[in-house]
C-alpha cells in the first residue's frame, strides 16, 4: 500500500495515516507527489514539507519515493537543468525515485543512477556509526530486594 501524499490535508494527516498502515497486516510507503504538494503547500515551503515527510517516514520506517518531475527535462529533451540535477541528489534520501517517460528515459536512467551512486557516498558519510541500541529489548527479571526503587517489567512472553 503506498500513501500518495499530494495534497496539504494529506501532509498534516500523515503521522496517523503511517499509524494506520502501519498497524495493518501489509507493507506500506510514502510517495511524496511533490508537484500537487508544491501547489498546496506553496512552491517556497515545498522543501521543508518533503524534510518533514521524511523524517516522519525515517521515524517510522516506512520507506518513501521520491516522485513527480526528477529529471523530467532531461527525460524529454536530453539536457537537465541545474536545478533538476540538484533535485535528483535530493532522492537519496528516499528508498526510491521515480522517473516520467520520456524520448531520453534511458539517459535519465543513467544519469539517476550515477548522481545516486555518488551521493550515497556523502549519506553514508552523514550517518551515525554507532550500532542499532537494544535498549527496548531489555527485560529486567531480578525480583530481589536490592533493586529498590528500579521500576520492575514482567519478562515478555
Amino acid at each position: 500500500m503506498i500513501l500518495k501524499i499530494e495534497k496539504r490535508r494529506a501532509f498534516e494527516h500523515l503521522p496517523g495515516m503511517l499509524l494506520a498502515a502501519l498497524g495493518g497486516e501489509r507493507p506500506s510507503g510514502v510517495m511524496i507527489a511533490r508537484g500537487d504538494l508544491a501547489v498546496e503547500c506553496g512552491y517556497e515551503r515545498l522543501a521543508e514539507v518533503q524534510e518533514e515527510i521524511l523524517w516522519l517516514c525515517q521515524a517510522a520506517h516506512v520507506p518513501v519515493i521520491w516522485a513527480t518531475q526528477v529529471l523530467d527535462q532531461l527525460a524529454k529533451t536530453g539536457r537537465p537543468s541545474r536545478a533538476e540535477i540538484t533535485d535528483a541528489a535530493m532522492g537519496v534520501h528516499a528508498e526510491c525515485v521515480m522517473l516520467n517517460k520520456g524520448p531520453q528515459i534511458v539517459q535519465a536512467i543513467s544519469v539517476l543512477d550515477d548522481i545516486l551512486r555518488r551521493m550515497d557516498r556523502h549519506h553514508r558519510k552523514q550517518r551515525s556509526t554507532l550500532s542499532q541500541l537494544h535498549a527496548s529489548e531489555y527485560v529486567h527479571t531480578d525480583p530481589s530486594p536490592t533493586t529498590v526503587g528500579a521500576p520492575q517489567v514482567d519478562q515478555a512472553p
